[in-house]
């Protein structure tokens, strides 16, 4: 009977991280992990909420890979799987996110660089209503997909792009701070 207390104590223990990790921010729930296209099993990392002009709750972004950290450069660095995931709090039309995308690659002197790849990824950008989810899913030597509501938009080769996106959420010079906090899981998601 000890052993199977102490066994029980065990498991409740090693479960318990996971399980806080996962749950629920601003009413949208993201799950423990989830399995990219080629079957690799990624863990959630944290989770954000994006707030614009001090008082717009935008969207709820999670950040899944293959091995948890909370440095942002070790993650936009690993040529490894990775994924955000944005489920929107609200709608946010088309023009809107291509001059956020352009205002945030603007402070990245490499995304001069990537002209191409910005637009295909401009050229994929849709209005979003709220409830919709978009991803930003990178898999080494396949590129960048981007997909919306689960169904693949377009896919940006290259690691440079990679970088230069996941940058924007992750960087240290970030969109939004508590929103690079709460996905590297250095910070509660309020």
């Amino acid at each position: 009977m000890t052993r199977f207390v102490l066994t029980a104590m065990l498991a409740a223990g090693l479960a318990a991280p996971a399980t806080a990790l996962a749950g629920t921010c601003a009413g949208v729930t993201h799950a423990d992990s989830i399995t990219n296209a080629e079957g690799k099993t990624l863990v959630l990392n944290g989770m954000g909420q994006r707030v614009a002009y001090g008082m717009f709750k935008v969207y709820v972004g999670g950040l899944y890979v293959t091995s948890k950290s909370s440095s942002g450069s070790t993650i936009i660095n690993a040529d490894a799987p990775k994924r955000i995931v944005m489920q929107f709090v609200r709608d946010v039309p088309k023009d809107k996110m291509q001059e956020t995308f352009a205002e945030n690659f603007a402070k990245n002197p490499a995304a001069a660089n990537l002209k191409q790849e910005i637009g295909w990824l401009y050229s994929v950008l849709a209005d979003v209503k709220t409830g919709d989810k978009v991803s930003l899913d990178y898999r080494p030597g396949v590129g960048t997909t981007v997909s919306m509501n689960g169904k693949d938009k377009t896919t940006i080769p290259g690691t440079e792009f990679m970088k230069a996106v996941f940058a924007i959420y992750l960087g240290s010079n970030p969109a939004y701070t508590p929103l690079r906090d709460g996905m590297l899981g250095n910070a509660s998601c309020d």
